[in-house]
């Protein structure tokens, strides 16, 4: 019995974890924050929804669509640039993935400049008065890339640069 609620205890932080990413998904892109969040955007291994999620290492505090449903799709809008030809071109590879929320913008960006070799990535957040809030992500964890939304049915939208 002792075994057993041992056993029991060291799963239940499995369980909590694996609430960013259900058996039917797989990530798209993902990174902790420097205030001690995750973000992961996800979507079903059969293109049937994408999501994202935000919260602690062990609870997830925000999924944005609510369903999951194939109408998921038309509720983001991606946008990327790239210019190659680093430092002497200013070379940049730009990626932007948008969606809003309860009156609030949300923007996810991971950027690269060659002209001082700068990587980010992070949350822009956005609210209704126009004040932003960026929420920070540490570069090295990030996994995925956002470019992969380039053939899916997120809505497309073109920087015009």
């Amino acid at each position: 019995m002792r075994n057993f609620l041992l056993i029991f205890a060291l799963m239940i932080p499995l369980v909590f974890s694996a609430q960013y990413l259900l058996p039917n998904e797989e990530t798209i892109f993902s990174f902790d924050t420097k205030n001690g969040k995750r973000m992961s955007l996800v979507k079903d291994k059969k293109n049937s929804y994408i999501q994202y999620r935000l919260g602690s290492k062990n609870h997830v505090e925000m999924e944005f669509p609510n369903s999951r449903t194939k109408e998921s799709w038309k509720q983001f809008t991606y946008n990327s640039y790239h210019r190659g030809g680093g430092k002497q071109n200013a070379g940049m590879d730009l990626n932007y993935l948008s969606f809003s929320n309860n009156n609030y913008k949300y923007q996810l960006f991971r950027t690269y400049y060659a002209e001082d070799g700068s990587y980010a990535a992070g949350i822009t957040v956005t609210d209704s008065k126009g004040k932003e809030t960026e929420i920070s992500g540490v570069y090295k964890t990030i996994k995925g890339c956002m470019c992969n939304l380039e053939d899916t049915e997120v809505k497309k939208e073109d920087f015009g640069l």
